[in-house]
């Protein structure tokens, strides 16, 4: 999807894992974080300023998938300045950091951060440098949002009873970034993860969710049809493939609009 505003609105979805509870009952103790304080931290002007300075940086500077290098060198810039432990690389360009106890149990916060083959037609302070290329999904602003929850977690670091693991994610357009993050095996010991999107159709401050899938997958795959050429004046002596390649495309939408219920991914 394509935006352009300066305060975008947050649509988060989160989708948990595992179906039992990651948390043992000790970890609700009194000196943990409470969601209310999260609330109040993540209000404070100065760090919104702050995110979306990152996020215009990036958006300035979009990079596609398994080059995201500039995009990558300042994620890691801003971990150190953070004081945030790291792993790098991890798929090409992911970046993996760690806050927390350094032990059980280990939750992850993930962003994507690739941009998308397109060129930016809208003029405006901010716009995409690189031509044919541009963030039209809102991956820079993923990033800037997970750098922003990094800043607050890390300033309360010694409340947290576990390992809250960041996870930045190349190649998330079609480049299968999230297969070679697991390949990786720097998700080995997480008992949840948590993904998140933007949309400009919420409003600021509302958050939509659901359990299990969301959104829409992509696959690709190829079928090919063979025919036999003939004259149009004796066209029972031919197979004619574009005819049949014509009922195939309209026998899968019957699939999608006929056969699936409507409120489902297909």
């Amino acid at each position: 999807m394509v935006f352009f505003f300066n305060r975008v609105n947050f649509f988060i979805f989160f989708h948990l894992l595992v179906a039992t509870s990651i948390f043992p009952e000790s970890s609700f103790s009194s000196n943990a974080i409470s969601t209310t304080k999260f609330l109040d931290l993540a209000k404070d002007p100065r760090l919104f300023d702050w995110m979306v300075g990152i996020r215009r940086k990036i958006h300035e500077n979009p990079e596609l998938g398994y080059e995201e290098f500039e995009t990558s060198e300042l994620i890691r810039v801003e971990l150190d300045k953070l004081g945030i432990s790291y792993k790098y690389p991890v798929a090409v360009t992911g970046v993996i950091g760690f806050i927390g106890t350094g032990f059980f149990p280990f939750v992850a916060l993930r962003a994507d951060m690739d941009a998308l083959p397109m060129q930016e037609m809208v003029e405006w302070e901010h716009k995409s440098k690189v031509p044919g290329k541009m963030h039209a999904c809102g991956h820079d602003a993923h990033v800037a949002m997970l750098l922003g929850a990094a800043k607050i977690l890390k300033e309360h670091e010694n409340e947290i009873q576990g390992t809250v693991v960041l996870v930045f994610q190349p190649a998330e357009e079609g480049g299968a970034g999230a297969k070679k993050i697991l390949d990786a095996g720097v998700l080995e010991n997480i008992s949840a993860i948590f993904g998140l999107h933007i949309t400009p159709t919420f409003p600021i401050g509302e958050v939509g969710y659901r359990a299990g899938p969301i959104f829409a997958g992509s696959g690709f795959f190829e079928a090919t049809i063979n025919g036999r050429g003939g004259h149009a004046a004796i066209p029972q002596h031919s197979i004619d493939p574009i005819l049949a390649a014509s009922n195939v495309i309209v026998s899968l939408q019957h699939i999608v609009s006929r056969e699936a219920n409507p409120l489902d991914s297909q």
